[in-house]
């Protein structure tokens, strides 16, 4: 072998070795791509995605679609080929991996933490919701944080009549009365638990990273004949479709089909009030509900300007701020009147 032919051999081995390494390497990066999407209004494994108890239903007409994205999972990694292949379709992204999954989490506790803001969500929306349709409810401890000042003291169930004297009778009102007071200052709860009324005295402590906030570490839901179950399993997460499920229990709760047998999207976090907030991965989200045969896209107001660059054309682009602004909007479609606020340049 002369030793032109031995450096071409060489040559072509360390290139296949190369190549090989570079196919079988991992990057630093994750991908988003289109999820699926799930009808609200429909079903989920032969059963309603939203079930309703304690109150008359009413019939729906349409799909109300909530959207996902696809996210390399935590214990997985993109390759070098595979993060080129996200890089050149224009309805992927690639983001570093360590800002999506920090590295202090382990992959269960990412998936721990998506359940429970998936969870959060949908009590969230159910509060909206039955606000929004005037059913009334009380508030009740939904979760108590490890280590706070209601650890121990109260449980999950509890239902909150008052707060400091003060009756309650929203949700939100209880954030509310415990903000009044300072950092360290006793507040004043009136719980029923177990059909027995209690007084429970808190201190409040301060907020993590708001150190003049005080909190006493609970989350607060909905106590009302009402029950409203959302069947999906575990492969949905994350708190995003929050505005899609108050939108389809206020639709099941309220006599007149909100859609009209139009095929809507959207996405969004709600909060108990029906405040609309901003989301992940919105031109993806976009993209899967164009591909689901949506015509119209629920935008959450600032994700707007992304939205108007997902490339996706022939949907509908509508900008939301709040539930009730969102039921409008949808109510001004179906009737082919009034305004529809839209995501415009």
């Amino acid at each position: 072998m002369t030793r032109r032919t031995a450096t071409l051999v060489t040559s072509i081995v360390v290139l296949v070795i190369s190549l090989g390494l570079v196919t079988v390497f991992p990057v630093p990066f994750v991908s988003f791509s289109p999820g699926p999407v799930k009808n609200t209004l429909g079903e989920s494994k032969s059963k309603p995605v939203i079930e309703i108890t304690g109150h008359q239903t009413y019939p729906t007409t349409g799909e109300l679609d909530l959207t996902t994205v696809s996210v390399t999972s935590p214990d997985r990694d993109l390759t070098l080929p595979q993060a080129m292949r996200n890089w050149l379709d224009p309805h992927h992204d690639l983001f570093p991996r360590d800002i999506i999954y920090p590295p202090e989490q382990s992959a269960d506790e990412v998936e721990q933490q998506n359940s429970a803001e998936m969870t959060g969500s949908q009590d969230s929306a159910v509060a909206a919701a039955l606000q929004e349709a005037k059913v009334p409810f009380s508030p009740k401890v939904s979760m108590v944080a490890k280590g706070s000042p209601a650890d121990g003291k109260l449980k999950a169930g509890d239902v909150i009549l008052e707060v400091d004297g003060v009756a309650t009778t929203q949700v939100t009102q209880v954030g509310e009365l415990v903000r009044k007071h300072k950092v360290g200052d006793d507040v004043t709860f009136v719980i029923r638990r177990g059909g027995t009324e209690q007084t429970v005295v808190l201190k409040t402590a301060a907020t993590p990273g708001e150190e003049t906030r005080p909190m006493v570490g609970i989350s607060v839901g909905v106590d009302s004949p009402v029950k409203v179950s959302v069947n999906l399993g575990q492969d949905i997460g994350g708190p995003s479709a929050g505005t899609a499920f108050a939108l389809a229990i206020y639709d099941k709760l309220t006599p007149g089909p909100l859609l009209d047998g139009k095929h809507v999207a959207g996405t969004g976090t709600i909060d108990a009030l029906g405040q609309v907030g901003a989301i992940g991965g919105i031109q993806q989200k976009i993209a899967g509900a164009k591909e689901s045969g949506a015509t119209v896209f629920l935008v959450p107001a600032p994700n707007c300007e992304a939205a108007l660059h997902s490339g996706v054309k022939d949907i509908r682009l509508v900008k939301i701020t709040t539930l009730h602004e969102a039921i409008g909007a949808l109510t001004a479609l179906a009737s082919g009147t009034g305004d529809v606020p839209a995501c415009t340049k």
